[in-house]
């Protein structure tokens, strides 16, 4: 028990740094995309007010209690800077467009002295609406699912849970759109990386140390530094295109940067050793005398390597495609530079709502969509596989 203690008393220190520095952060991120907390920030005695409302008609027992709260607030946001009704408004613009600017004006109309009713239905005419009520009330925290249900092109109704209007989807497209792209790659790096590391595995001991170099020669470059190239190399008067030419293969300029295309090239140059690298220790660790006691019972090459190399290699192949596939669902800066509008995965969505728009709670809900689905890819390799198989010995 004593060493016990000891070894957890050396290793306090970093699990409070790793625990305070990295993993509180980011679940304080991700918790955005379900708090609900400004308007009841910036809106209490409203709130209050509008509990036992029926939704029917405009409350007129709220109008006092609003003016109230944006005196305070208006008061707290001069004082201290805070933004508490930007803040506000930014959250309730998403279901009733129009009241980020409509709050803090109103905020300004019953500062002046007169009668609050009717000064809120002069500044602006929403707040004759009952939706404009409905919607303060919805907003009311402490929880809400409107950012998780937006990931999916969902939204609350009055019958309930509804899909939003077809012009105004987006995101499950972007998500089809990921994980078509995050396969496409792992495939293709899958075809290109198992041959490869056959080959090394069956290289001559002089040769193999060179082979690996050369593929792990890519990581002593960034990531950017190799998108970049890519798009040198792409480009209009680039190499591929200057080289097809002179070839006489094609008789103008081939369009191959800013598309699909790119992308997924980019992609597997840049993941393509994180497939080769775990088929390549899966190949090392097979017994050399089992292909050849099933070549001495007859098979063939192309039977020993389905019924033999193949299968006990299985689990580098799995190891391979999780790697790949996890990594290029998250991928950012390569379809960002060499993608088109059509392209953009969904990390660039989650970049632009959380730089662009400082939407941080949709930002948080694509990144609990993105998390989620790399943890079922990660369950479902240790159901299929296990981690067991790949573990080393």
């Amino acid at each position: 028990m004593p060493r016990r203690l000891g070894a957890f008393l050396l290793v306090a220190p970093l699990l409070a740094g790793l625990l305070l520095g990295f993993l509180g952060p980011i679940a304080g991120f991700l918790l955005r995309a379900v708090r609900d907390v400004e308007v009841a920030a910036a809106l209490p005695a409203t709130l209050r007010s509008l509990r036992d409302w029926d939704g029917g008609t405009v409350p007129d027992e709220a109008f006092a209690a609003l003016a109230t709260d944006l005196r305070a607030a208006r008061l707290r946001d001069r004082a201290t800077g805070a933004g508490i009704l930007a803040r506000a408004g930014a959250r309730l613009n998403h279901a009733a467009p129009g009241l980020r600017s409509l709050l803090p004006a109103t905020a300004r109309r019953v500062a002046e002295p007169g009668e609050d009713r009717a000064r809120i239905l002069a500044a602006g005419a929403a707040w004759s609406s009952p939706a404009t009520w409905a919607a303060i009330r919805a907003a009311g925290g402490p929880l809400t699912d409107l950012h998780l249900l937006a990931a999916f092109d969902l939204r609350r109704g009055v019958a309930g849970i509804e899909a939003v209007p077809a012009e105004a989807r987006l995101y499950r497209q972007v998500v089809l759109r990921t994980v078509a792209i995050g396969a496409s790659v792992t495939l293709a790096c899958l075809l290109l990386g198992y041959p490869l590391a056959w080959l090394i595995a069956t290289a001559p001991p002089r040769a193999a140390p060179w082979m690996l170099g050369a593929v792990l020669l890519p990581f002593w470059t960034s990531l950017v530094v190799r998108s970049a190239a890519w798009m040198v190399l792409l480009q209009r008067e680039g190499v591929v295109n200057a080289t097809l030419l002179r070839a006489g293969l094609v008789e103008a300029p081939l369009p191959l940067l800013f598309n699909r295309f790119a992308v997924l090239v980019a992609m597997v140059h840049i993941l393509l050793p994180f497939m080769v690298l775990p088929i390549l220790a899966a190949l090392r660790e097979i017994d050399p005398r089992l292909p050849r006691a099933a070549a001495s019972l007859g098979a063939g090459p192309v039977r020993v390597f389905r019924r033999v190399v193949l299968p006990l290699s299985l689990p580098g192949v799995g190891a391979g495609c999780l790697l790949v596939l996890v990594q290029a669902l998250g991928f950012y800066v390569t379809p960002a530079l060499l993608g088109g509008p059509e392209d953009q995965m969904l990390a660039w969505f989650i970049g632009f709502n959380a730089s662009r728009t400082v939407n941080w709670s949709m930002a948080a809900a694509l990144s609990l969509v993105l998390l989620a689905a790399i943890a079922l890819l990660v369950g479902l390799y240790g159901r299929l596989v296990g981690f067991q198989r790949v573990a080393p010995a």
